[in-house]
């Protein structure tokens, strides 16, 4: 009996873990999706004929960061599963 509880805490905190760990992801990502947002903004406001080039850099950027948020909810949903 004791041995089935602990492996019910044991599923139980490794669900626990990857959701805080995929929480924590989230908030990463969201801040630095607004930094740099908030730079892409400011540079436009300084030169206005670059919106080009700061649109480009801005979105593969954006892409990067999403990219590695992906691989880290995958490595959380993993743990989950485990």
């Amino acid at each position: 009996m004791l041995n089935t509880s602990l492996l019910l805490l044991d599923s139980g905190l490794s669900l626990v873990g990857a959701s805080v760990g995929a929480g924590i992801v989230v908030l990463g990502v969201g801040i630095g999706i607004g930094n740099i947002g908030t730079a892409a903004v400011e540079a436009v406001a300084r030169q206005p004929e670059e919106i080009g080039k700061i649109q480009t850099v801005m979105i593969i950027a954006a892409a990067l960061i999403e990219g590695v948020a992906l691989f880290c909810t995958l490595i959380c949903l993993i743990i989950a599963t485990k």
